[in-house]
């Protein structure tokens, strides 16, 4: 038998898969009745996206799947347009540049506007692919990495030269309406990120980083960026027996404290956002929750220079819930942008799912309304359609889907502030603080001399239930 003939017996048993076939993707632009022409496809003007409208409001009763069911853009709820309290923003990286490939499994989409290439022409028609994906889905705000939206060069120049020609025609996209959310460098995949970026044993790397950071910054500024992310990925150690720990992270904050100089001196007036990252794929990090995170500045005298970006799943991956964490970078005045995505606790790894859990959902907007806000931050959907989703509508539902189940989420929390048992219930859980010598507790004014005094005069205290199961049934009577 030959080997053709085998492929062919191994497909038809299905004990070969198709994904391992060297089978080129589409090489023509996505209107199929256009000549195809891969040298002017990033010129082309029709629509990537042809047959599906502008999304819009239509109501919980509708069973449009292109069609908003609690996402109602203009609608006001607890003071604020819902717009407003979510400011939505399309990730570039998972959702035009996302294959479907994970660790076990090769890619699964070949979007009909890619021409297989790594070209500026291919990344300029994927920005228009993207811009169309924004008006469609009728939010104004995108983020981005550097080098998901243009190729690497050869040269450092080259790459800067293939960043500026990308950026110029996202700028023309982006017209007066749409902004970037927040921008940031792409410090992991290149093979000379192998041991970090900032905290790279290697000085030309730290160099090189340092370098790619500058010019990022300068294209978030150019396009009027909102916020600027730091992310950690490779920033930390598999093992510490090979690694001077103190010097690394002495570098990083070196690093970041060069950021906010240069951010300062090109006038940018964005909020720079550290994104706690555990597990990805370092065990020993500066950021590993926003605990961390958050004593990382204050070490070394970053204090009000950085917020924290915090990402669902990498609560996950820390062993928090992804309100805890939310809370605590809410807490101490650090809460600056939410990335709006999930993972599978059976997996344990991060696996970028859009949130469609409704109670977890409510929590998270619970944290945005106590923070009155995200603004200069908002929502971006660092999430990826499944493996097995491979069509181009599917691109719109999970993004629908995200975010109907925050914006449900939101209405949610206003009708727990409305019905009140739910705060009342906490405040009644404190009131014996709401005394006199409560009071002077909570003011700093009551020494362990005064305590003892009391404790005495008390006798044995009573501790009063905490009503744990009432406050569930509570939440969930919401939902």
């Amino acid at each position: 038998m030959e080997a053709k003939d085998i492929l062919v017996l191994l497909l038809c048993l299905n004990l070969f898969p198709l994904a391992a076939i060297a089978v080129g993707p589409p090489t023509c632009p996505v209107d199929l009745d256009e000549e195809c022409n891969v040298d002017s496809s990033d010129k082309w003007k029709g629509e990537f996206f042809p047959g599906i409208p502008k999304i819009k409001y239509e109501g919980p009763s509708s069973k449009n799947p292109l069609s908003y069911k609690w996402y109602n853009a203009e609608e006001e709820i607890l003071g604020k347009k819902m717009k407003d309290w979510m400011r939505f923003s399309v990730a570039f990286w998972h959702t035009s540049r996302g294959t479907g490939g994970d660790p076990f499994g090769a890619p699964t989409k070949f979007w009909p506007w890619e021409d297989g290439t790594n070209s500026v022409a291919m990344a300029n028609r994927r920005m228009r692919a993207h811009f169309e994906f924004i008006n469609k889905l009728g939010v104004d705000r995108w983020c981005f990495h550097d080098r998901d939206i243009a190729p690497d060069g050869k040269t450092l120049a080259e790459s800067n030269a293939n960043l500026d020609e990308v950026v110029a025609l996202a700028k023309e996209l982006q017209g007066t309406k749409i902004l970037p959310l927040w921008g940031t460098a792409q410090l992991f995949m290149h093979p000379h990120y192998m041991h970090g970026a900032a905290t790279s044993s290697e000085v030309g790397v730290y160099a090189y980083a340092a370098a790619q950071v500058k010019k990022a910054m300068e294209v978030t500024h150019y396009l009027g960026g909102e916020n600027f992310v730091f992310w950690g990925g490779r920033e930390g150690y598999q093992s510490l027996l090979n690694t001077d720990m103190k010097r690394e992270l002495d570098h990083m904050a070196r690093f970041l404290q060069a950021a906010v100089d240069w951010k300062k001196k090109i006038g940018f007036n964005g909020t720079l956002l550290i994104e706690p990252k555990p597990q990805e794929p370092t065990k020993h990090q500066y950021d590993w929750d926003a605990a961390t995170t958050a004593s990382f500045p204050q070490k070394y005298g970053l204090s009000g220079e950085f917020k924290l970006n915090i990402e669902c799943n990498h609560a996950t991956l820390s062993g928090h819930s992804c309100h805890h964490e939310l809370e605590t970078a809410r807490i101490n005045g650090l809460l600056g942008n939410i990335d709006a995505n999930t993972g599978d606790p059976q997996i344990g790894w991060d696996t970028d799912q859009f949130l469609t859990d409704i109670g977890e959902a409510t929590l998270v907007m619970l944290s945005v309304v106590r923070n009155g806000g995200l603004a200069p931050g908002g929502f971006n959907f660092d999430a990826k359609l499944r493996r097995e989703s491979t069509d181009v509508e599917d691109l719109f539902i999970s993004h629908i889907s995200g975010m109907d189940t925050l914006a449900r989420g939101l209405r949610n929390v206003a009708k727990l502030m409305e019905d009140g048992s739910l705060a009342e219930l906490v405040r009644k859980r404190y009131e014996s603080f709401d005394t006199e010598i409560g009071a002077q507790i909570e003011a700093g004014k009551a020494d362990f001399e005064m305590l003892e005094t009391k404790a005495m005069e008390w006798g044995e205290p009573r501790v009063h239930s905490a009503k744990q199961e009432l406050a569930e049934m509570i939440f969930q009577s919401a939902l």
